[in-house]
């Protein structure tokens, strides 16, 4: 009789609904050692079975979400006082969990370079656990960005790399490259053929964004490497006609052979009307990532907050510069943007939920381990009810945030072999 592959304990999830390759299919799911089992394989190669039962309350399970632009939140800011800096991101590790969010990316804006020099370093890729979400490594949005679309960007602080030392330039002013994921650049600040092919080179997703390059020059960057749009519509040349800019990607025929080019939205009903997030959907829906782009003052009353160096006038639900109508980031949760983009564009269940799961991890280039429920995949998983308010959160199957509106845990162990 063949043995199990593993000692460690089964946990077989029942009466749930699980988002299994581009559907919600009534199934239960199976884990161990924090990964995803094949049930078939179980049952009829290791004559196996389940050490615990548990009733999901018929939950929707769908892979954790992924937060690819993150500034801060609970009253953390990423790119300021780096001496707290550990601490905070433990905070917001942990409270994002009770949104889904079981890995993200902390997002530091333009910023000088001893301020890089202090945080990039502390911020390490880390898995996620009971503590908190894990750290998929930095997005760092600036400072080679335009001058003419800075955002909430401190503008003395921006960089133009258009000379010859353009790629030296990058290393001088983050001296270290290694913690970083993502990195924001304006293309026509900087000299695509290098700067884009050698950040790519080193594994480095490259987002365009705070730019106001036209079409064919997006189109280069993307040629040589580049993937994302950073917030899509903001902090870029408005959608002409006769030359779309940045936007005009979603439709472009100059992209390479197999490559997708992603773009972030930040569907929190400010930043985008819901018009132009249908738009943007309906002409891309596989590229669309949804991001939060949220600030210290997510999850904390109206009032004065920070920005890195910049002061935040939070009213209500919108955030500005202070003293302005500039947005600077946003104030929404994930799970709030994955609900309110599920009613503005009219999309199903399973396109809301892949927006924060499935595309966020295809965008980093870790698909093969998140953002599905594959087999063999991390037990990342959000159980959410039907109008997707996130009811428990696992990481490696393990039950790290329960909502205090359902019952506890329930856990059958094994009377049934």
């Amino acid at each position: 009789m063949p043995s199990r592959a593993s000692n460690s304990p089964i946990t077989q999830f029942q009466n749930c609904r699980i988002l299994y390759k581009h559907k919600i299919i009534r199934e239960d799911l199976w884990v161990r050692d924090g990964k995803i089992l094949n049930p078939e394989s179980l049952f009829f190669v290791e004559k196996g079975y389940a050490d615990y039962k548990l009733d999901c309350n018929n939950c929707i399970i769908s892979p954790g979400f992924i937060d690819a632009q993150i500034n801060g939140a609970f009253g953390v800011d990423f790119s300021s006082d780096p001496d707290s800096l550990a601490e905070g991101l433990q905070r917001v590790s942990k409270k994002l969990l009770a949104h889904g969010v079981t890995s993200y990316c902390p997002t530091i804006i333009t910023s000088s370079p001893e301020t890089y020099r202090q945080i990039l370093p502390q911020i390490r890729r880390t898995n996620g656990s009971h503590n908190g979400a894990g750290i998929l490594g930095i997005h760092v949005e600036g400072p080679f960005i335009s001058k003419d679309k800075p955002g909430a960007h401190p503008v003395d602080l921006i960089h133009d790399c258009s000379q010859p030392s353009g790629f030296q330039q990058f290393l001088e002013v983050y001296h270290s490259l290694d913690n970083v994921a993502i990195l924001t650049l304006a293309p026509e600040s900087c000299q695509s053929s290098d700067v884009v092919t050698r950040l790519t080179r080193e594994g480095i997703v490259v987002s365009l964004g705070h730019s106001v390059a036209n079409l064919p020059q997006a189109e280069d960057a993307v040629r040589n490497g580049a993937s994302f749009i950073t917030h899509l519509f903001n902090a870029m040349l408005p959608f002409h006609h006769r030359d779309p800019g940045i936007v005009g990607l979603l439709t472009s025929d100059q992209i390479p052979p197999g490559q997708t080019v992603f773009y972030g939205m930040i569907a929190d009903g400010i930043h985008t009307n819901p018009a132009a997030l249908r738009i943007a959907y309906r002409a891309h829906p596989k590229g669309i990532v949804l991001v939060t782009d949220a600030i210290a003052a997510t999850g904390l009353p109206s009032g004065i907050h920070q920005l890195g160096s910049v002061t935040v006038q939070v009213d209500d639900d919108r955030a500005y510069v202070a003293g302005t109508q500039t947005l600077s980031g946003s104030i929404a949760t994930m799970d709030s943007c994955v609900r309110h983009f599920k009613q503005a564009t009219g999309c199903s269940t399973v396109q809301a939920l892949e927006a924060a799961s499935l595309h966020p991890a295809q965008l980093l280039k870790i698909d093969h381990i998140k953002g599905t429920l594959d087999y063999g995949t991390e037990a990342d998983l959000v159980f959410l009810d039907d109008d997707l308010n996130v009811k428990r959160t696992y990481i490696g199957g393990k039950m790290v945030w329960e909502s205090a509106s359902i019952p506890t845990e329930q856990l059958t162990s094994r009377p049934y072999l």
